[in-house]
């Protein structure tokens, strides 16, 4: 067999030649290599040649410490984390033009680590360009960009004049309680509906959101429409103008009113409504409220969904609402029919014979009612109820109903549980608000911390409640710390609850600068 030669292929009888690849001695240093169009090694290409000779090794940027956002040229801000994909991208725009008038490609950039407090920003570049006769060199190249403090335009009118706001959104609810906002409050902390609000405002009946920008109010307006039943009325004053140049400014306004019915209301239906819902009630409780209102007939489980443009059409009050309910005591009950679901609900039908707990040693009146929780309920339990037989009522709707229909004498809504002060292993974030004086008031404190206690329980005892909300793991709790429950009581499930992000001493520094306004309490 001839040196240089392959063995013959199998069955062919033919010799293959081995392909060898040339080398020529580089024009330079004499170093065998591969031949190129240069005729030169990389190692005297690299020397000979700099792909890097024009572009910037320093850039400065600017960044707003308040709302953490980065100035795009010309007027633009944009808000990036640090070492994040949207800040690489503002950082590598300030760089395309050198690029592109140099010639010389992008194939690569990191982040090289710096220390928060210098004010610097690294990246490591990979640039590629092609040099004498097409040959192609990669090089690495880093850029260290100066960062420049300096307040964006909404920033600076909001630390010049805190009431320098251009939309406000009035938040308001004619009931007796705050559970409605207590519940919103929760949705806006969950979906950061109110982290561009300059500032929260508690007022008599609701609450203010003001904003620097039309835009973010109306945002909050579109997301409340999604979460509960709202008329909504929009107003605007003119502040300023200019003539010459046809600017106009306004402040505007958006008055938001949730519907006045609550969750355990209950309804007194007029005959006209009734029909209108296919003979529906007349008495019916308020089960659910989202975009829409969930009635629900107690004494037939029927179910009808009423939007909130219907609702204006007949806009019913409630009868009787969730601060009239009285505590009963069931001595008997008798299932009617078996257990069903209603829209994720279970319900059924039964008798049961029930005693007002303010009665007992006074006098034996007993009630024997129908109710829809007979999945819950059994003889020795607590239940809350409406008292239609002692009631002081002056509803139109439900003397007109008094008269037609046989009502029950009671309306049982939810069974009730021992309340005994004791810790939780959770806890809920609350917005900072800005309290006025009437909320400060004599008896106002205690009726608000009242209100809040029975917005916890209704948590631990709506599992559908709680699915909607963030609640997070309390670390200050302990064990021994729990006073002792009966087991029938409701807990809120470890699993349900979100470990809470603790941050060291200086980014919570950085954190209360900014516009998350976000706090904690137990």
């Amino acid at each position: 067999m001839l040196p240089g030669s392959a063995a013959p292929a199998a069955g062919s009888g033919m010799f293959v030649p081995t392909q060898t690849v040339g080398t020529v001695l580089c024009c330079i240093c004499g170093v065998a290599m591969q031949p190129n169009p240069a005729n030169m090694c990389a190692r005297c290409l690299r020397a000979r040649v700099d792909i890097t000779e024009g572009v910037p090794r320093h850039a400065a940027v600017v960044y707003c410490p308040d709302c953490t956002s980065y100035l795009q040229p010309p007027r633009s801000w944009l808000r990036a984390g640090p070492e994040s994909p949207e800040l690489m991208q503002i950082l590598l725009r300030r760089l395309n033009r050198p690029l592109a008038r140099l010639r010389v490609s992008l194939s690569g950039a990191e982040f090289v680590f710096s220390e928060p407090h210098s004010k610097r920003l690294r990246l490591k570049l990979r640039l590629r360009r092609e040099v004498l006769h097409g040959v192609k060199l990669e090089k690495k190249h880093t850029v260290e960009f100066t960062v420049h403090d300096r307040l964006c335009d909404a920033c600076s009118r909001a630390q010049s004049n805190p009431d320098q706001w251009v939309a406000v959104v009035q938040l308001r609810q004619h009931a007796p309680h705050r559970r409605t906002f207590l519940y919103l409050e929760q949705l806006l902390l969950k979906h950061g509906q109110a982290s561009l609000a300059l500032r929260v405002a508690a007022a008599p009946g609701g609450l203010d959101f003001f904003f620097g920008s039309r835009s973010h109010a109306a945002r909050l307006v579109d997301f409340l429409a999604t979460v509960a039943p709202v008329h909504t009325q929009t107003a605007k004053q003119l502040v300023s103008h200019d003539t010459k140049s046809n600017v106009y400014n306004y402040k505007h306004t958006f008055s938001v009113e949730i519907c006045p019915i609550c969750r355990e209301d209950l309804i007194a239906l007029s005959p006209q409504v009734s029909r209108d819902l296919g003979g529906l009630g007349p008495l019916v409780l308020c089960i659910k409220v989202t975009n829409a209102i969930a009635l629900l007939d107690p004494l037939t489980l029927r179910v009808h969904h009423l939007e909130e443009k219907k609702y204006r059409v007949y806009n019913f009050k409630a009868a009787l609402t969730s601060k009239q309910l009285v505590e009963y005591i069931v001595l008997d009950i008798e299932h009617e029919s078996p257990e069903i679901t209603i829209d994720g609900s279970r319900y059924q039908l039964a008798y049961a014979q029930v005693a007002r707990v303010s009665d007992f040693g006074k006098n034996d009146t007993m009630f024997t009612v129908r109710t829809h929780l007979g999945h819950l309920l059994n003889p020795g339990d607590l239940a809350l109820g409406y008292d239609l037989y002692g009631a002081n009522l002056n509803d139109d709707d439900m003397d007109t109903a008094m008269t037609r229909h046989s009502l029950p004498e009671v309306i049982l809504v939810k069974k009730s549980y021992e309340k005994r002060p004791r810790t939780r292993r959770w806890k809920l974030k609350r917005l900072p608000m800005e309290e006025d004086g009437a909320n400060k008031a004599k008896g106002e404190e205690e009726k608000r911390a009242d209100e809040y206690e029975e917005f916890l329980r209704d948590l631990e005892h709506n599992s559908e409640i709680r699915f909607q909300i963030n609640l997070y793991k309390d670390e200050d709790y302990r064990s021994e710390m729990a006073s002792t429950i009966g087991d029938d009581v409701p807990t809120v499930p470890i699993e349900e609850l979100i470990e809470d992000l603790s941050l060291g001493d200086d980014e919570d520094d950085e954190g209360d600068e900014g516009n998350a306004h976000v706090g904690m309490v137990a």
